[in-house]
């Protein structure tokens, strides 16, 4: 699919806007399956070569035997990889995937690391009951000696995660930002599809009557020919808060809304200098009230901001901070609200 922005064709990939001769965030992240099938073996040797170098097990006791324990071991390590794999592919739903940024893949990488560790311990506990515990009567099958082996794994892993997180740490910031940077383009492009649409309703109300503004208050289905098209959504509403108060908001003024306790703060821009007013309301309200408005949406607990009405968006460290324009404000972007944001431009500039 492409979004034309005047000259210029914008090639939409990956759920990312993608300007012509950019690199994408999949080849930032490069190669995908191979570097995860590289990291896979290059794990479970690390770990075949620290049992061979401390060896736990009873392993001094098969003299050159012990090689072949250990080969056992690695091959049941590889068996454990791809079982995990498929856990998080088809019953945990969370593919290989660098589309949904570099939160997902640490998340992911963790989650892994969480199901691989005790599942690899499990087979090598049961590998020393039937192979190793005919001269090793110590290898029989109990819950001490799953927990020996849990230990010595849980280590390992932590020690080879941490080579790995050095490793690929420029790689994760650098795809990191250059996804922060996708992401600004697009809401660049959203902004002037917003303001196209604002324009175009404008000439249109200037050869109509003007319409009431309408209360956001009203029942869903009174305002179902609405919700359909954004061109065709009031740009001013009337927000009520649980007592007899009103705010009037022109949506394309409005910048965000802040949470105060029992109260809401809403800041808009009147005659180019930002004001702000109070409600007793809670921001979930807000929120069920300019549900028709799909560019403002939930950006943290506390606050909801208009998409319009940013100016950057800041990544750093795996955290996201909206710039507000007008008033240098910097919203934060909670974990649990950052896959919306992304989402709801992305979702946006595709429509």
């Amino acid at each position: 699919m492409a979004f034309k922005s005047g000259i210029n064709r914008i090639f939409v990939m990956n759920g990312l806007v993608i300007p012509p001769n950019n690199t994408t965030f999949d080849t930032q992240m490069s190669q995908g399956q191979k570097d995860t099938i590289t990291t896979r073996i290059v794990s479970t040797v690390f770990t075949v070569l620290a049992l061979a170098i401390f060896k736990p097990f009873g392993l001094d006791a098969w003299q050159w035997m012990a090689w072949v324990h250990l080969l056992a071991m690695g091959i049941l390590g590889i068996i454990s990889c791809t079982v995990t794999e498929c856990i998080l592919k088809y019953v945990l739903k969370k593919p290989r995937s660098y589309d949904h940024g570099v939160d997902y893949i640490i998340r992911r990488n963790l989650l892994f690391q969480l199901i691989n560790t005790p599942l690899v311990s499990l087979l090598i506990c049961l590998y020393r009951h039937f192979a190793m515990s005919a001269m090793v009567p110590g290898n029989v099958l109990s819950w001490s000696n799953f927990f020996e082996t849990l230990l010595i794994i849980a280590f390992c892993s932590f020690a080879i995660g941490l080579y790995w997180r050095f490793k690929f740490r420029s790689r994760y910031l650098a795809a990191e930002l250059e996804e922060t940077r996708l992401l600004n383009e697009q809401l660049q492009l959203l902004q002037q599809e917003e303001t196209r649409r604002s324009t175009t309703q404008s000439h249109e109300n200037q050869t109509i009557a003007a319409d009431e503004p309408v209360h956001a208050s009203i029942p869903a289905e009174d305002v179902v020919q609405d919700t359909v098209s954004p061109e065709r959504m009031p740009s001013t509403v009337v927000l009520r808060g649980n007592t007899s108060e009103t705010t009037t908001v022109h949506i394309p003024d409005l910048l965000y809304i802040e949470a105060v306790g029992n109260y809401v703060k809403i800041y808009q821009l009147r005659d180019g200098q930002v004001h702000n007013d109070m409600l007793r309301a809670t921001s979930k309200q807000m929120e069920e009230d300019l549900s028709s408005y799909p560019m403002i949406v939930r950006c943290h607990r506390a606050f909801l901001v208009n998409l319009q009405q940013v100016e950057r968006i800041i990544s750093q460290a795996g955290t996201m901070q909206l710039l507000i324009k007008h008033c240098n404000e910097s919203l934060p972007v909670s974990r649990s609200n950052m896959a919306q944001v992304k989402e709801t431009i992305k979702k946006e500039i595709r429509g």
